[in-house]
C-alpha cells in the first residue's frame, strides 16, 4: 500500500472492521424497525430519541472501556450513577440541604472520584479481585441509595429554574437535539483520542495485554489500573448528573442493573474481557445497539383487528408485540455471539483465510496470542491451606476462611438475644430467619463449587426465576400436576446450566461472559412465562414444599408425641431441612472426596492440575451444572 494511503488511515486503536460491522448491523436493525413501524422509527424524532437515550449508557461505556482493556472489571458504575444522582438531589432539593448548584455538583464529582479511587486501591494495592471489590462498592452504593431516598422519589422542578445552565444539559437546545448528545460526543471523542493516541492509551493496552511484560517495560501498571477506575467512576458520575438534570428528580431505582448493561455494550462493541483489546468507538456503537435493540423489540408491529360490538363489526388499530422478556433474551444471545466471534473468527482469521483461498494465495500467518507462558504460574489459596494444615486445636478452626462468618453469626444471634430475649428465644422466630434465606443459602452452595473451581456464575438468580416461573406456568396455565410442574422447572433450570457449562468450558468463553449472557436469556424467558402476571394458588400437593415438617407428617397421618421433637417439627420448614441436607452433602463432597480436591486443584492452579492428570474441564463443567441445580431447587421451593 502506498505511504500516502497509509498516512491517511485511521489508527487501528481508533476504529476498525468491528465498528464497520456494528454500523452495518445498526443500519439493518434501524431500517427493519422503520419498515415494521414507520410511524415510530421513520421520523427524525425517533432517531433523536435513540441518541438521547444512548448518551448516558455510552458515556459510562467510555470509562468502562479503559477498565476492561486493563483486564479488570467495574461492577459499581450502576450504583455510582444512582448514588451521585441521589446525593445531588439531597444536596440541591429545597426539602433537604437546599445547597447551591455549584456546591452540589462539586460534592457529587468528588464523591464519584473517591469511589473510583477506593475501587482502584482495593484492586491494585490490597489485591482484592476486581469482581469482589467492585461488587462490594456496588452493594454499599445501592444501600446508600435506598437509605437516602427511603424508597421514595425526590423531585425539585421549582428550584431547577434557579440553575438553568445546569438543567439545560438535560433538555433540547436551539439546534433541535438534546444537549446530552453533545456531551456524549465530547466525552467519546476525548476518550477515543486518549486511548488511541496518547501514552495513557498505550499503557492501558500494554497493561491489559500482558501486565508482567508491562512491568518489565517500566510501566506503572498499578497507577494505570487505578486511573482506569477513576475514569470509569468519573463517566458514571457525569451520567448520573445528566439524569438528575433531565428528570429534575431521582428515584431509588436509578442505575439498577446498569452495570451489566454497560458491560454488555462494551463487550458487544469489541472489547475483550481477557484484556488488551477494545476501542471507545466500538463501545459507543455497542451502547447504541443495546438501546436500539430494546426500542425495536418493545415497540411492536402496528396491526388492525376486527371486533364485534353487538351486531356490528368494528376495525380497530392494535399493536402486535413480542412476548414479554424478548429484549433480554435477544441481548443475551447477541452478547454470547459477539464474544464467540473473537476466538472462532478473528483469532483464526477466517475472513482473511477465505479471501486468500479465493485468490489462490497462501493463508496469513497465525496470531501470536502472547502471555500464555505466564498463565497459571501463581497457585491461589496455597498460603491459607498451609496455615490450616499446620494449625492445631481451636486454631485449626480459626485458620479456616469461613471461621469469621460462623463467629459473626453466633455473635449477632447472641446480641439479638441480649437485646430482645422475648423475640430471639422463640424457636419459631429463629427458624423463620432460616426460612427467609433458604433460597439464598441453596444458591450459595452451588456457587461455592463454581468459585472454588476458579469460575463465576452471574446467572443463578435468573435461573432461579426461570425454574420457578416454568413450574408455575405448567401448574397454573397448562394445568399440569405438581410432579410434572416440578420436573419441567428442573428441566428448564438444568438446560440453562448446561448451556453455561458448554459455552464456558466447551467453547472456552470466560465464565463471566457466558453466565452474563444466560442471565439475560433466563431472565427474559422467566418474564415470558409469567407474562407480567402474579401466578398464585398452587395445589395442596405443591404447597407441601413450603410447609412445616409437622404439617407434612400430619398430611400423611403421622402424629408426633409431645416433646422437643414435635416442637422442632412445628417450627422447622421443609425448605430449611432440604437446605441443610443439601449443604451437608455438598460440604462433605467438597471437603472429603476426590472430586472436591479436584475442584480445589482446578481453582488453585488449573495448569498444574492439568499436568497432574486432573480433568479440569470436567470439574468446571460439573460445578456449573451444580450451581444451576441448586438455583433451580431454590426457584421451585421459593
Amino acid at each position: 500500500m502506498p505511504a500516502e494511503a497509509l498516512a491517511h488511515r485511521l489508527p487501528p486503536q481508533l476504529v476498525g472492521g468491528w465498528e464497520m460491522g456494528l454500523l452495518a448491523l445498526l443500519a439493518l436493525i434501524y431500517l427493519g424497525g422503520a419498515a415494521v413501524n414507520p410511524a415510530f422509527f421513520g421520523s427524525p424524532e425517533a432517531f433523536h430519541a435513540l441518541l438521547r437515550d444512548t448518551s448516558r449508557v455510552a458515556i459510562i461505556a467510555v470509562g468502562m472501556t479503559f477498565v476492561i482493556i486493563n483486564k479488570d472489571l467495574d461492577l459499581s458504575v450502576g450504583s455510582i450513577y444512582g448514588l451521585v444522582a441521589v446525593v445531588f438531589a439531597r444536596l440541591f432539593a429545597p426539602s433537604f440541604a437546599d445547597l447551591d448548584i455549584v456546591t452540589s455538583v462539586i460534592v457529587c464529582v468528588l464523591l464519584g472520584m473517591v469511589i473510583g479511587l477506593v475501587n482502584g486501591v482495593l484492586v491494585t494495592i490490597l489485591k482484592v479481585p476486581a469482581f469482589i471489590a467492585t461488587l462490594t462498592t456496588l452493594l454499599i452504593g445501592r444501600g446508600f441509595v435506598l437509605a437516602l431516598t427511603h424508597g421514595q422519589a425526590i423531585y425539585y422542578p421549582g428550584k431547577a429554574k434557579e440553575a438553568p445552565l445546569f438543567f439545560h444539559l438535560g433538555e433540547t437546545n436551539v439546534f433541535g437535539f438534546n444537549n446530552q448528545i453533545a456531551i456524549f460526543a465530547v466525552v467519546a471523542v476525548i476518550g477515543a483520542y486518549v486511548l488511541a493516541n496518547t501514552r495513557w492509551g498505550y499503557e492501558t493496552f500494554a497493561t491489559g495485554g500482558n501486565e508482567q511484560a508491562a512491568v518489565y517495560a517500566g510501566i506503572p501498571t498499578n497507577w494505570v489500573r487505578i486511573r482506569a477506575y477513576l475514569l470509569s467512576s468519573l463517566c458514571a458520575t457525569v451520567a448520573g448528573l445528566l439524569s438528575a438534570a433531565q428528570d429534575k428528580g431521582v428515584t431509588p431505582l436509578y442505575g439498577v442493573s446498569g452495570e451489566l448493561t454497560v458491560i454488555a455494550a462494551v463487550i458487544i462493541g469489541g472489547a475483550s474481557i481477557l484484556g488488551g483489546r477494545g476501542r471507545v468507538a466500538g463501545s459507543c456503537l455497542g451502547a447504541t445497539l443495546v438501546v436500539l435493540l430494546d426500542k425495536v423489540l418493545r415497540e411492536g408491529l402496528p396491526i388492525t383487528r376486527t371486533i364485534k360490538i353487538g351486531e356490528e363489526e368494528v376495525t380497530v388499530n392494535a399493536v402486535y408485540s413480542l412476548p414479554v422478556g424478548a429484549v433480554p433474551v435477544f441481548l443475551g444471545l447477541l452478547l454470547v455471539i459477539a464474544v464467540l466471534i473473537e476466538p472462532y473468527l478473528i483469532r483464526r482469521q477466517v475472513a482473511a483465510r477465505l479471501w486468500a483461498w479465493l485468490r489462490g494465495r497462501p493463508p496469513p500467518p497465525a496470531f501470536e496470542i502472547g502471555g500464555v507462558a505466564l498463565e497459571g504460574v501463581v497457585t491461589k489459596g496455597a498460603m491459607a491451606t498451609d496455615i490450616a494444615l499446620s494449625a492445631t486445636g481451636f486454631g485449626k478452626f480459626l485458620a479456616r476462611r469461613d471461621a469469621l462468618a460462623v463467629i459473626l453469626t453466633v455473635v449477632l444471634w447472641l446480641t439479638g438475644l441480649f437485646l430482645r430475649p422475648d423475640y430471639w428465644w422463640n424457636l419459631s422466630n429463629t427458624f423463620a430467619i432460616l426460612l427467609n434465606y433458604t433460597e439464598l443459602a441453596l444458591i450459595t452452595v452451588g456457587l461455592t463449587y463454581v468459585i472454588a473451581a476458579g469460575d463465576i456464575d452471574l446467572s443463578v438468580g435468573a435461573v432461579l426465576a426461570l425454574a420457578g416461573s416454568a413450574a408455575a406456568y405448567f401448574l397454573k396455565v397448562l394445568g399440569a400436576d405438581p410432579v410434572t410442574a416440578v420436573a419441567m422447572g428442573l428441566l428448564a433450570g438444568m438446560l440453562a446450566g448446561l448451556v453455561n457449562a458448554v459455552v464456558a468450558v466447551g467453547l472456552k468463553l470466560p465464565a463471566f461472559i457466558a453466565t452474563l449472557g444466560m442471565f439475560y436469556i433466563a431472565r427474559g424467558l422467566a418474564a415470558w412465562f409469567v407474562a407480567g402476571q402474579q401466578l398464585t394458588g398452587w395445589p395442596e400437593g405443591y404447597n407441601l414444599l413450603g410447609r412445616k415438617v409437622n404439617d407434612i407428617l400430619l398430611h400423611f397421618g403421622i402424629v408426633l408425641p409431645d416433646g422437643i421433637l414435635k416442637t422442632l417439627a412445628e417450627v422447622v420448614s421443609v425448605q430449611t431441612v432440604w437446605m441443610i441436607l443439601v449443604a451437608l452433602i455438598a460440604g462433605i463432597v467438597l471437603a472429603y472426596t476426590p472430586f472436591g480436591q479436584k475442584v480445589y486443584a482446578t481453582g488453585g492452579n488449573i495448569r498444574a492440575a492439568a499436568y497432574a492428570g486432573i480433568n479440569t474441564n470436567r470439574a468446571r463443567f460439573i460445578s456449573l451444572m451444580l450451581a444451576a441445580f441448586c438455583a433451580t431447587m431454590a426457584g421451585i421451593i421459593n
